[in-house]
C-alpha cells in the first residue's frame, strides 16, 4: 500500500498532538512495510524534499501572507487576510499535484488542513485518488480550529465561521472515509452536514510508553495532592481549577505543570493567592504523576480527545475531568475518575471534596485507572485500525469501479 499523508505540519515543526500522532502512525506503517510519504507546509518558499527517520517528507512553502506557525503573532488585519485566503487556497494545489505525480500513491490521508485548505481535497479528487480525512480539531467548522469564543464553547458555528466555511460541507462529499479521533469529533462534523458520502470511523489516539508499576493511593493523613498538566490558558480551565481549589474546606495541594503565553501565565499566577498552589513548569509525565494523587483535566472548551487524561490513568492516577468533548469517552464517572461540568462551576469543587471525604473511592479509582485505558496504550492496535480502514477504502474504490454492490459498514 502506497500512502501519502497531508498535514499542516510535520516534525520537527509541532503545533500539537496531531503531529505527534501522525508521526507515530507514519513511522509505524513504514515499519510494517507500507510505502509512506508526507506532505506538510514549511517556512521556506517552493517545494523541498527531505527524510526523517526513514520517511520521505516534502515541505511546501505556504502561499499565504505568512507561515501560520511563525513565533511572532501577526496583527489582526494580517490574520484576517490569512484566513480569507485560507478559505480556499488554490495556490497550494500545485504542490499537492506535484507530489502525487512523484509518489503515485494509492490513496491520500489528510489530517489537519490549515494552510492547505480544502483545495487539497479537490486536487486529490482530480487525480482520481480516494481521500481519507482524519479529524483532530474543528478547523473545518472554525478558522481558529477551537469553536471557543468569549470564554465559552460554541454550540454551533457562529455567523463569521459560517461565512469562512461556506461550501466546505459540500466539498467534503468527495471524501471516501472519515476518521474521528473521538466519537465526539465524528458526530460533530457529520451533524453539521459534512462527509455525507464517507464511511465513518472512530480511532482513538494511542500513547505508547512503558507504564510504571501499578500503584494504589492509600488513605493518608497528609494533604490530598491534586495536579494539572497541560497548556496554561483560559480554554483549558486552569482559572476555573484555581478558583475552585482555593475554596476547598480542607487542606490540599495543587501542582500546575506546563507553560502558556506569558500574559496567560502571569494572570493565572496572580490569581493563585494560596501558598498551596505551585507552578512547577515543564514536567515529564513520569516525574509529575509520582507527585500527585488526583489529576484534574478541567477543560471548558470541548477537547477533541484528551491524551493527558489517558496518561494520568496509565500512571494509576484517577482523573477529575470535564464532561465535555471527547473526555467522557476516556473518563468514566466512578470507574477511573469523576466528571464535572463547566456549566456547573461548583461541580469541580464538589468532586475534589468527594475524593477527600471518601478515601476508599479514591483507592478504588486508582486501582482501576490503568486497566481502563489499556487499549489506548497499544500503538499496534491503533495501527491495525488505520490499516483496516485504508484497505477497506481501496476496496470500495475497486468495487465502485467494477460496478459491484457495496457491503461495508462503518467501525464503532
Amino acid at each position: 500500500m502506497n500512502i501519502l499523508f497531508i498535514n499542516s505540519l510535520y516534525p520537527p515543526h509541532i503545533g500539537g498532538g496531531a503531529e505527534i500522532i501522525l508521526q507515530r502512525t507514519v513511522e509505524g506503517l513504514h515499519q510494517r512495510g507500507c510505502q509512506v510519504s508526507v506532505l506538510a507546509t514549511g517556512p521556506d518558499k517552493g517545494l523541498s524534499q527531505g527524510e526523517l527517520n526513514g520517511i520521505k517528507v516534502y515541505r511546501a512553502g505556504l502561499r499565504n501572507f505568512y507561515w501560520q506557525h511563525t513565533a511572532q503573532r501577526p496583527g489582526r488585519l494580517a490574520r484576517l487576510g490569512w484566513h480569507l485566503r485560507d478559505r480556499y487556497n488554490a495556490g497550494m494545489r500545485d504542490f499537492v499535484r506535484e507530489v502525487i505525480r512523484s509518489e503515485k500513491p494509492d490513496l491520500v490521508v489528510c489530517h489537519n488542513l490549515s494552510g492547505w485548505s480544502v483545495s487539497a481535497w479537490d486536487e486529490v479528487s482530480a487525480a482520481g485518488l480516494p481521500i481519507v480525512q482524519v479529524l483532530h480539531d474543528m478547523y473545518l467548522l472554525c478558522p481558529g480550529s477551537t469553536m471557543f469564543k468569549h470564554g465559552k464553547s460554541c454550540a454551533t458555528p457562529c455567523h463569521s465561521c459560517q461565512q469562512f466555511r461556506r461550501g466546505h460541507d459540500r466539498r467534503s462529499a468527495q471524501v471516501a472515509a472519515v476518521i474521528g479521533v473521538s466519537r465526539f469529533m465524528l458526530d460533530t462534523l457529520q451533524g453539521q452536514g459534512y462527509f455525507t458520502g464517507a464511511q465513518g470511523h472512530v480511532v482513538h489516539n494511542s500513547s505508547p510508553f512503558t507504564a510504571p508499576p501499578a500503584r494504589i493511593v492509600e488513605p493518608s493523613s497528609g494533604p490530598l495532592r491534586f495536579g494539572y498538566m497541560g497548556t496554561l490558558s483560559e480554554p483549558k480551565g486552569v482559572r476555573w481549577l484555581i478558583e475552585q481549589f482555593q475554596r476547598l474546606p480542607f487542606e490540599a495541594t495543587l501542582h500546575i505543570a506546563g507553560r502558556g503565553q506569558l500574559n496567560d501565565e502571569a494572570r493565572l499566577k496572580v490569581l493563585a493567592t494560596s501558598a498551596n498552589v505551585s507552578f512547577v513548569g515543564y514536567q515529564t509525565p513520569q516525574a509529575f504523576y509520582r507527585q500527585i494523587d488526583v489529576a484534574v483535566v478541567p477543560s471548558i472548551w470541548r477537547e477533541p480527545f484528551g491524551m493527558v487524561a489517558v496518561e494520568a490513568c496509565a500512571h494509576s492516577v484517577p482523573v477529575i475531568a470535564s464532561g465535555v468533548g471527547g473526555l467522557p469517552e476516556l473518563i468514566e464517572d466512578q470507574v477511573n475518575g469523576l466528571l464535572c461540568s463547566p456549566d456547573d462551576p461548583d461541580s469541580l469543587g464538589r468532586a475534589m471534596l468527594r475524593l477527600h471525604q471518601q478515601p476508599e473511592l479514591l483507592s478504588r479509582l486508582s486501582l482501576q485507572a490503568r486497566a481502563s485505558v489499556s487499549s489506548l496504550l497499544d500503538e499496534g492496535l491503533m495501527l491495525d485500525h488505520y490499516q483496516r480502514i485504508f484497505a477497506q477504502t481501496l476496496q470500495v474504490k475497486v468495487l465502485r469501479r467494477e460496478g459491484q454492490p457495496l457491503s461495508l459498514t462503518s467501525s464503532p
